[in-house]
Formats: C-alpha cells, sequence, structure tokens
C-alpha cells in the first residue's frame, strides 16, 4: 500500500489524521503539571529550521506529544509537536539552523549547519532511531510505502510488532495508548520544518560545514 501527499503544507494539513493526536496532548501537559508523568528531557527555548533536498527512511513512526522547556511557567513553556521517527534514514542536502536574537552589539546571530551535499548514499546524511520533535512542516511531495493509520503510539516499535524503533525515552512525553501511524517507508522531496529537538543512536554527516554569522539568515 502506498500513500502520497503533495504541496508545501503545515502539519495539520500535511497529515490531517494527525488531528486526534495534537488534541490529546492537552489531556497530557494536564497530566505533567499535575505530576502523572514524567519528563526527563527538556528543550531549549528556541526551535530550529531544517531543510533537505530529500529524505529517505525505513521504519518510519509518527505521533503526537509534547515538548517542555526546563523550566516551565506558562503554556508558552509547553510544545505540542509530532514526532516523526524512523529505524534508518538518508538525507541529501541537510541543512540546520537557528538564529538567536539580542546578542550583545549584533542584535541577532545565526549557527548554520550543513552536510550531505551529495546524491550518492554513501556520502549523505545518514541516522539510525531517529526522532525529530516538529512543530511544522512542508514537503514537495510525500510517499509513504505500507502505511497503517490509527495504531496505538505505544504498539508501533519493533518490539510490540511494529513497523518504527519505538516511543522516544520510553513515551515519556506521549500517550502510549495515544494515536499513531506507522510505514515501511517513507520519502520526503524539498523538506523544510520547523522543529524543537532531534535525537538518534547514530548521527553521520559527511561534508560538515557549520558556521556563526551576524544577523538572522535561516535555512528558509
Amino acid at each position: 500500500m502506498e500513500s502520497q501527499v503533495r504541496g508545501g503544507t503545515r502539519w495539520k494539513r500535511f497529515a490531517v489524521v494527525m488531528v486526534p493526536s495534537v488534541a490529546a496532548t492537552a489531556c497530557i501537559g494536564i497530566a505533567l503539571a499535575q505530576g502523572a508523568l514524567a519528563a526527563s528531557f527538556s528543550v531549549s527555548g528556541q526551535s530550529f529550521k531544517v531543510t533537505a533536498d530529500e529524505l529517505h527512511g525505513k521504519g518510519f513512526v509518527q505521533y503526537g506529544a509534547i515538548d517542555l522547556e526546563t523550566d516551565v511557567k506558562s503554556g508558552d513553556d509547553v510544545h505540542p509537536v509530532a514526532v516523526s521517527s524512523f529505524k534508518s534514514a538518508h538525507i541529501q542536502n541537510m541543512c540546520q539552523s537557528v538564529v538567536t536574537p539580542n546578542v550583545p552589539f549584533f542584535g541577532s546571530a545565526t549557527l548554520t549547519l550543513r552536510a550531505g551535499d551529495s546524491k550518492s548514499e554513501d556520502k549523505q546524511v545518514s541516522a539510525d532511531n531517529l526522532y525529530i520533535d516538529v512543530e511544522d512542516l512542508g514537503a514537495d511531495k510525500a510517499v509513504f510505502g505500507g502505511i497503517d493509520i490509527g495504531v496505538a503510539a505505544g504498539n508501533t516499535g519493533a518490539d510490540k510488532g511494529g513497523k518504527g524503533p519505538g516511543m522516544k525515552g520510553g513515551g515519556e512525553h506521549a500517550d502510549p495508548n495515544g494515536f499513531a501511524q506507522q510505514a515501511d517507508t517513507a520519502d520526503l522531496y524539498g523538506v523544510h520544518q520547523t522543529a524543537w529537538a532531534t535525537t538518534a543512536g547514530t548521527f553521520t554527516l559527511p561534508g560538515l560545514s557549520m558556521k556563526i554569522s551576524t544577523g538572522s539568515h535561516p535555512c528558509y
């Protein structure tokens, strides 16, 4: 079975099926505030932008979750995300940027990282057990092979007979009974996204280039 989505969109248009899980993050947030759930991973107060010409992944899973900043004082410190995970992935021409505002003397500064600018797979960015906590995603085209929609997030790991690497951190940031979708393969073209966190078992970056420049110069 193959599912295809075209056009650069926000997540709520790119995957309408994620609406139930994103809405459910409000309940998760209340549980966290009351101490009913453990949250061991804190994100910074800055999101970052990523672009890629192509992303080819195997063992894809997507589910709703929340990311928390270190000191949660208001709703602004709690970030609903769609976690996209892959058992393995190859990324062509990746750009990652984060803009830091209010830098003394400069106003703002941008940290930019680039890698994998090659059509040869062995020279592309590669990752195993990759998790991306996405706030906003656009793609020129997305193709999913062998997709299952509506599975329980906690049953998407290989140890439960699922197709993905399992929920991040044992699921502290998401409801294991929550809505999820999984696929054997996921191929995205012309990707641009805003994310709060990325984690991976291994992350290989051929042709790595990193620089800091004054001013605001995000990848898109």
